[in-house]
């Protein structure tokens, strides 16, 4: 029993190490820049390490070997991304535009699976309080959000307080009038007084606690 401890033990130290030497040679990336690639042979890491460490009856050489030609894969696509931009593109994705000029691009967002809710949650989280006082949206290949606010915003002249989503992707957000206690019908009277009689045609409208409105419509000309 004692010797069976030792070897698991010993197992899960040679493999910590391995990977840790393997993570090292694959070149230092942030997690959140870790391409396609690299989450596919940490998941292959982790599985490799499971069996070797649960399985003492195969030897370590049976992890060394996969995890060695992980890592060869691994820095052969790394080398061709560096030298063919095409294939850097189709295998790593390009940065899509998600907002121009503080218009949406709603057919690039479908196009990425990127919703309004996903945008709304990255733009809280590096601060920016709506969508109206961004000038450009980038989503990059890692699934990061680079924000480039407009000179307003900067100037915190923009929008005042909390921002309260009433309208996403044509539907009316009951939780949204709720909180300033309005119903539908005065949203729709609201929308139609600034040009919009159909809410479907509304790709997203907000209102802060000051009274700013912003809309943006569907299918914009950006």
């Amino acid at each position: 029993m004692d010797i069976e401890i030792g070897k698991l033990i010993f197992r899960t130290i040679f493999t910590y190490g391995a990977i840790a030497i393997v993570f090292r040679l694959m070149g230092k990336r942030e997690i959140g820049e870790l391409s396609l690639l690299d989450i596919v042979v940490f998941i292959m890491l982790a599985e490799i390490a499971m069996f070797t460490i649960e399985d003492t009856d195969k030897s370590l050489i049976e992890a060394l070997i996969p995890m060695g030609l992980l890592l060869i894969i691994q820095r052969l696509i790394a080398w061709f991304s560096l030298k063919n931009k095409k294939f850097r593109d189709w295998f790593e994705g390009k940065s899509s535009v998600i907002v121009s000029r503080g218009k949406i691009d709603e057919h690039e967002m479908k196009k990425q699976r990127y919703t309004l809710d996903d945008l709304l949650q990255q733009l809280r989280e590096n601060g920016t309080k709506s969508i109206q006082d961004v000038s450009f949206a980038i989503l990059e290949p890692s699934g990061k959000l680079s924000i480039f606010e407009n000179e307003n915003a900067q100037n915190d002249s923009e929008t005042n307080g909390y921002i309260i989503p009433l309208v996403m992707d044509g539907d009316i957000q009951a939780d949204g009038l709720e909180k300033i206690k309005k119903n539908e019908a005065w949203l729709r009277e609201k929308l139609k007084q600034k040009g919009y009689p159909d809410v479907k045609q509304v790709s997203f409208c907000s209102l802060d606690q000051a009274g700013n409105w912003f809309i943006d419509i569907k299918n914009e000309l950006l």
